[in-house]
């Protein structure tokens, strides 16, 4: 179990699925740049938070920006929504109670994204572990969510298999161990690397190639090899 003071962003888990040198930039430096994708997110994100915090649709109730935690992850986030779905001829166990509704009702998570939709397995891994910490702080199952893809206006649903929900585990064990080490991996160039915010201060092409920050500061500098022997311009 973690104490409180020891979660970390629970969002950094897609981070860390997609680029754990990202990841580290992010949690271990804290650096932070946006680009047009992570301005778009950000305003989908606001337009989702504008909305009424509660809804009631018949056997449907929906929860906006609900705060989250795992002690035994050690994890906080908020989810962007959470909808409860009312159970019908099921076992009572498998649901849970709302303050002044009757019934039993399942939550069911969704994670706003701004792109296109397409299966993305960080953020399926960010979705599981909204899932993991609502069973944990409400002691209800949670089975399935969804992804909602902004430029599509359509969603995923995602089902928490055991493979995604250990897969998600391990990830958060993952995230710790990045977080303690207090180091920033390096990681080779890859096609997706043109989409990140941070490429520009990661430098995939330069600092993944093998090179060391030091030998990439010093050819910079030109006090690498060729300036010692005269050649530099």
């Amino acid at each position: 179990m973690f104490a409180e003071d020891d979660l970390l962003p629970l969002s950094t888990l897609a981070d860390l699925v997609f680029c754990e040198r990202r990841a580290a930039l992010h949690l271990v430096e804290g650096i932070w740049r946006d680009n047009v994708f992570t301005v778009e997110g950000t305003h989908l994100h606001a337009k989702v938070n504008e909305e009424a915090a509660t809804e009631s649709r018949g056997d449907l109730r929906i929860a906006r920006s609900l705060r989250l935690r795992s002690l035994r992850l050690g994890l906080s986030g908020i989810a962007d929504v959470v909808e409860f779905h009312r159970l019908r001829g099921e076992v009572e166990a498998s649901g849970l109670r709302l303050e002044g509704v009757g019934g039993f009702w399942r939550p069911f998570p969704v994670e706003y994204k701004r792109g296109k939709m397409k299966h993305e397995r960080g953020y399926e891994v960010q979705l599981c572990a909204q899932a993991l910490c609502m069973e944990e702080m409400l002691g209800a199952a949670v089975p399935e969510g969804a992804i909602f893809y902004g430029k599509s206006a359509r969603r995923i649903d995602i089902a928490f298999a055991p493979t995604l929900r250990e897969e998600t585990e391990a990830a958060a064990l993952r995230l710790h161990d990045l977080a303690r080490s207090g180091r920033t991996p390096i990681r080779p160039y890859e096609k997706k690397c043109e989409s990140c915010s941070l490429i520009s201060i990661c430098l995939p092409k330069t600092i993944g190639g093998g090179r060391s920050v030091e030998q990439y500061l010093s050819g910079v500098l030109g006090e690498g090899p060729e300036a010692r022997s005269g050649n530099s311009p």
